[in-house]
């Protein structure tokens, strides 16, 4: 008998990248922008998709898929808004895949929304590697966490669109060397679009959601 070996990581990505096509047909038939965001957990994704909603919601419709391990304390706050937010629990899976984006389109109403934000489970290694048919992929890295993340986890700074560097009101608290962040980021990205932002704060939101608004308007064009 012939011997075959199955590769389960490719046959999985396989059949997930299938899936995100079709994600990705369906985003374009409605012409909505999706934004896949990654980060590790207390890096600011919420806050951060909050001030994006408050920027963007006057002239634009938005919603929220929110991936988590198992509560659902984000999508409540999204709601709180006035967002419509569609909750993902993993059950212990580290990263959101297609199959789970594909049921949450199902609940959203697709022909009245501009702009999709999936907040990633808080992760720098495992969501990278599966396109959910998004349109980018956008990272955080809060100051917090350190200037050394790109030279440890290169995977995700490379694979990102948008960078964002948050809580930079806390600079003078903690030993973070943008110059190095900076040079590293040449390196690994050169092409990444980089915002330097507070959240909480308001800093680099402006030109941050300008941004998104050009991509948004790009894609209808």
């Amino acid at each position: 008998m012939a011997h075959h070996e199955v590769d389960m990581d490719q046959a999985i990505l396989q059949a997930n990248d299938k899936l995100a096509q079709k994600n990705r047909e369906r985003f374009m038939s409605h012409g909505i922008y999706v934004i896949n965001l990654l980060s590790s957990p207390g890096s600011g994704k919420t806050s951060t998709i909050l001030a994006l909603i408050n920027e963007l919601s006057k002239a634009y419709k938005i919603a929220v898929i929110e991936g988590d391990i198992a509560s659902d304390v984000d999508a409540q706050t999204i709601k709180e808004t006035g967002t419509a937010a569609v909750q993902i629990n993993t059950g212990g899976l580290c990263h959101l895949e297609s199959k789970m984006i594909s049921k949450a389109l199902d609940v959203l109403d697709l022909e009245n929304l501009d702009l999709i934000i999936i907040e990633n489970v808080g992760n720098l290694v495992c969501p990278v590697d599966f396109d959910l048919g998004e349109d980018i992929k956008a990272m955080i890295l809060s100051v917090p966490e350190g200037d050394d993340k790109p030279l440890k986890y290169p995977g995700v700074f490379q694979a990102a669109d948008l960078l964002m560097v948050n809580k930079i009101d806390t600079l003078p608290v903690f030993d973070f060397d943008t110059e190095a962040f900076d040079s590293e980021i040449s390196k690994l990205n050169p092409q990444a679009e980089v915002h330097k932002i507070s959240a909480t704060k308001g800093e680099g939101v402006k030109e941050l959601a300008e941004w998104i608004r050009n991509q948004i308007e790009a894609k209808r064009a």
